[in-house]
């Protein structure tokens, strides 16, 4: 959880005098009852670490109104993702810890859009997420090698 994150979105939100309620949390730490239903969930850099991503994705989708936005960020499966995302990411560059990607949690996109698609959602976009080492920062790409993110509505 980056508290940073939501402070810096808090303050622009107040800034352009937006009403958004930020929520920075597991999703087992919300209700229903109590969060209400989302227009947009977030769901960054996270599957790729959880075992179930069906049940992960079928909960996320309750606390999602209809109409609603979910984007999804994860990582492809392939083998030049078993090579960046694993192999370089945490033995040759040590951008994170060793063992945090188990390579068979990786979802290729098509098949995360098939599972979004079980689930009512209909896809708007998929684009790659590239990391330029020139200029060291990420930049969208229509590259899904290896990073990408899903952009989708609630049915």
């Amino acid at each position: 959880a980056d508290r940073h994150a939501i402070d810096v979105a808090e303050s622009h939100s107040k800034s352009e005098n937006l009403r958004i309620n930020y929520k920075n949390c597991s999703i087992e730490d919300l209700s229903i009852k109590k969060d209400g239903k989302f227009d947009i969930i977030l769901i960054l850099e996270l599957l790729e670490h959880i075992d179930d991503t069906n049940h992960f994705l079928s909960v996320a989708s309750k606390y999602l109104k209809k109409n609603g936005v979910i984007f999804v960020s994860t990582i492809n499966k392939n083998s030049k993702s078993l090579i960046l995302a694993k192999f370089a990411a945490e033995y040759i560059l040590n951008w994170v810890p060793r063992g945090t990607h188990d390579w068979n949690k990786f979802i290729k996109p098509e098949e995360l859009q098939k599972r979004l698609t079980d689930k009512n959602f209909i896809t708007n976009d998929i684009k790659g997420l590239e990391f330029k080492p020139i200029f060291n920062k990420w930049k969208k790409s229509n590259n899904l090698a290896v990073n990408y993110i899903i952009c989708s509505v609630k049915n």
